[in-house]
């Protein structure tokens, strides 16, 4: 079976991560490296991070067919889809958007980027880090929502979602050993479009919106609650979607 033309592979930090490290190239179209991930394989298309990202930690040497994405890139894309308050602010679900309206995939498969950390235990595969989801942020009180919001949103562009099997996640995502990518057909969710339509009209009623990107600087206003009843609804359109359907890839 032969791999679609827009299949994207983005790898996050988590350790699993090593263990996209000798998929084939030919299995994607495109390879997307998070953050520090840039270091887990040299053949990355595409490096995107934060403005404040370190700069002694950015990729050393970046090959002509190679692209560094930052924020004047994803947060466009990001707002093309609602904005990133209601998105999540985690470069994982940036990086989703971003691809989404960027590269307009097929199928999007996310490893490393299952946003679990242990005090007990290195939560990179470089060792130890910063936990960016876990920090007091108006955007990440629901992960497991937010996750189910891109799901949901790349459905409704035809896109499937999928993460690497093994131990705990934050993604929603169904998942797929990454030995099967390209041997047999992708599991696809298919959104429900009563459910969809109502996370979405709650979403465009309240207009929490910032073009810029930088909703903290109007954060104190936007209501807690109101967040928390948009990441129930998606919630209630991710677990209400058909799950049956697959596709091949």
């Amino acid at each position: 079976m032969t791999t679609a033309a827009k299949t994207v592979l983005i790898l996050g930090s988590a350790p699993n991560v090593l263990a996209a490290r000798d998929l084939p190239k030919s299995l994607f179209s495109s390879i997307v490296a998070i953050n520090n991930a840039w270091k887990v394989r040299s053949d990355w298309d595409y490096h995107i991070s934060p403005d404040d990202f370190p700069t002694d930690r950015m990729p050393t040497a970046v090959q002509s067919d190679q692209s560094l994405v930052g924020a004047s890139d994803y947060v466009p894309a990001n707002n093309a889809y609602g904005g990133i308050i209601y998105a999540g602010a985690t470069m994982a679900f940036t990086a989703g958007y971003w691809v989404l309206a960027a590269l307009r995939p097929s199928a999007m498969v996310f490893v490393g980027c299952d946003m679990v950390y242990s005090n007990s235990a290195a939560p990179h595969f470089y060792g130890k880090g910063s936990a960016d989801p876990l920090r007091d942020d108006i955007t990440l009180r629901n992960l497991e929502a937010k996750s189910a919001r891109l799901m949901l949103h790349a459905s409704q562009q035809g896109c499937a979602c999928v993460r690497a099997p093994g131990g705990d996640s934050r993604l929603v995502f169904p998942s797929m050993a990454l030995e099967e990518l390209g041997q047999i057909d992708m599991p696809r969710v298919r959104a429900n479009p009563t459910a969809f339509n109502r996370a979405q009209s709650y979403e465009d009623s309240l207009g929490y919106f910032v073009e810029s990107g930088r909703y903290w600087d109007v954060a104190p206003d936007y209501s807690t609650d109101h967040l928390d009843a948009i990441d129930q609804l998606w919630m209630s359109a991710g677990n209400s979607s058909d799950r049956a359907d697959r596709l091949s890839v």
